[in-house]
Parts: structure tokens; C-alpha cells; sequence
């Protein structure tokens, strides 16, 4: 794992790199952060897609700033669709398919406020789009999904943020026809892929590492994606 420079519209961002072990080439993804960004929980997460086969790329969001200075507006720009965190995951992407280690094909993945720009940035030239929680939905979520990619997306029944999120998803998703993999886990709530515990009265009310539901959503998403990027080596 190691750190790099990434070229992106509004100039170079550092960018987080897990390469499989072994001879390429391999799938990507893209794997998008969190609201807290960058962490050593970000790290075990890239850590664990590389060890299934995939580059991950992990572009920090709040390169120009730090996290005080630049999630107002990254949240802002998940709400609107558009703005420079949306060129920065498109950069993040378009390295990926430069590099010679990389089959070409690339999914997203996120987390949280990550899992919202895996949302809305699946109909923009993904393979496939995994989000973990992203909740609340978009708005106007049947026009963000026009065009989208295929979907492995893990709710938590527990999520706070999240309530009817799952059954409206399916519904729209059906509705346009979108190959998906939805599932909400029973007793799991926001942030139970983040491996990292939570604090007691955070559990409480419905957010923290669930380690069944964990597992169990990347055995789906490590499946779905080897059908829709391509074997790993």
C-alpha cells in the first residue's frame, strides 16, 4: 500500500494505492472514503480488496484543504452531482485504467457519504457500483440512476439514516431495469462494514462494525464484481 499523485481538472490530489500480489493485470476500483476520510480504517478496507484480486484507489476528497476545510463542500457536492469531488473520482478511475497493471475495468465502492457518490457516479463509465450504506438516498433517485452500471448494494436494517432506504431502492432499480444485489441485514446498522469499533452509545442508536454483516457483504460484492469486471488472477 502505498501513497501517490493522481492528475485531476483542478491539479494533482494524493491518492491511496492497494496492488494485488502476484502478475497482473487486474481489475480496479475505486474506493471512496467516508465523511471521516482518510484512517486506518480506510487503509484495511483497501487492504482487504486488493487481497481479492483488485487495484484499489482510494482518492483523498479533501487533498485541497483537510477535512475541516473541504467536507461542507464535498457534501454539498454529493447533494448537487457535480463539482470537483466528482472530477477527482473520474481522475481516480481514468488512472486506473492507464496503468498497465489494470485489465481496463473498473468498479466504485464507497462508504457512507461514499456510498452516495458510488450511487450517483455508476452511470458514469463504472463496471460495477458497491455501496455500503449509502443513506440517505440521492434525491430524485430513479433520474440519478438513468444509465447506471450494475449495483451490489448492503443496507443496514438498524441505520438511522437509512429508514425504507432498501425496499425503495429495489424499487427503483427494478423499474429501470438495473442488474442489482440488495440486500439489508437484520440487526446491522450505519457503518457495519468499518472495521474499526465504535463507541458504546454509537452502537446504541444504530451504528458500528457488524463483523457477520461485513463479511457476508463482501462475499457478495467480491462475486458480483468478478462477474461484471472480469475474473481476477
Amino acid at each position: 500500500m502505498t501513497t501517490i499523485q493522481i492528475e485531476a481538472p483542478d491539479g494533482p490530489i494524493d491518492a491511496l494505492l492497494s496492488v494485488p500480489q502476484g502478475d497482473g493485470p487486474w481489475p480496479g476500483v475505486v474506493v471512496i472514503h467516508d465523511a471521516v476520510g482518510y484512517g486506518p480504517d480506510n487503509e484495511l478496507i483497501s487492504r482487504r480488496i486488493a487481497q481479492a484480486g483488485y487495484l484499489a484507489l482510494t482518492p483523498n476528497l479533501y487533498a485541497r484543504g483537510g477535512r475541516a476545510r473541504c467536507i461542507t463542500r464535498v457534501m454539498r457536492e454529493l447533494l448537487t452531482k457535480r463539482g470537483r469531488a466528482l472530477d477527482d473520482i473520474l481522475a481516480a478511475r481514468d488512472h486506473l485504467q492507464s496503468m498497465p497493471e489494470c485489465t481496463g475495468r473498473v468498479g466504485i465502492a464507497g462508504f457512507c457519504m461514499g456510498g452516495g457518490f458510488s450511487l450517483i457516479m455508476s452511470p458514469k463509465g463504472f463496471g460495477a457500483s458497491a455501496p455500503f450504506y449509502g443513506t440517505p438516498l440521492p434525491r430524485n433517485l430513479s433520474e440519478t440512476l438513468d444509465g447506471a452500471c450494475p449495483i451490489v448494494a448492503s443496507f443496514g436494517s438498524r441505520d438511522p439514516l437509512g429508514v425504507g432506504a432498501p425496499k425503495k431502492f429495489r424499487e427503483v432499480t427494478a423499474a429501470k431495469g438495473i442488474t442489482t444485489d440488495i440486500k439489508a441485514y437484520p440487526g446491522a446498522g450505519h457503518s457495519f462494514a468499518n472495521q474499526l469499533p465504535a463507541q458504546p452509545l454509537l452502537r446504541v442508536v444504530g451504528f458500528g462494525y457488524n463483523r457477520a454483516a461485513a463479511d457476508d457483504a463482501w462475499d457478495r460484492v467480491f462475486a458480483f464484481f468478478g462477474e461484471h469486471l472480469g475474473d481476477t488472477t
